[in-house]
Formats: C-alpha cells, structure tokens, sequence
C-alpha cells in the first residue's frame, strides 16, 4: 500500500514539475529563437540583446501563469498532505 502510494506521489510531482516550468520554458525558447533570428538577419551580434527580451518575457509569463501555478500547486500540497494522513492512519 505505502510502496503505490510512494509511486503515485512521484508521479504526480513528476506531472507538477512539468505543468510549472514548461510554460516559462517554451516562451523562453520562443523569444531566444526570434531574437537569434533577428541577430542573424541584421548581423548584430550583441549577447546582450537577448538578455532584455528573455527578461522580459519570463516576468509576463510568471505574472499572467501565477494563479495557475499556485493553484497546482495548492491542490498537490493538499492531495499529498491527505495521502500522508491515509497512510498513517492505517498503519
């Protein structure tokens, strides 16, 4: 009983992991790729100009997915505080 649990526990947080940093990570790759493009297209090849754009970028995504990401995780902190509480009742 406790190994499922153990087993379905990592999952999840496995699965929670990957709700939470796929989003930041896709914008991203996304404004790294536009910005590597337009680099190549005009010939400027500053590291620093992509820096702001990235910045940028992340900071709205972390603003407008902040709700969701607290959400998921509320829910997982709660569905693994009640499954602590259900294996150590039964013991």
């Amino acid at each position: 009983m406790a190994e499922d649990a153990l087993a379905s526990s990592a999952r999840e947080a496995m699965w929670v992991m990957l709700q939470l940093a796929a989003p930041p990570l896709l914008v991203l790759l996304a404004v790294g790729l536009i910005v590597s493009v337009i680099q190549a297209l005009t010939q400027i090849q500053e590291a620093s100009l992509s820096f702001l754009p990235k910045l940028a970028a992340t900071g709205a995504v972390l603003l407008f997915m902040g709700p969701f990401m607290a959400g998921v995780l509320r829910a997982y902190g709660e569905g693994l505080f009640d499954r602590i509480v259900t294996i150590g009742g039964s013991g």
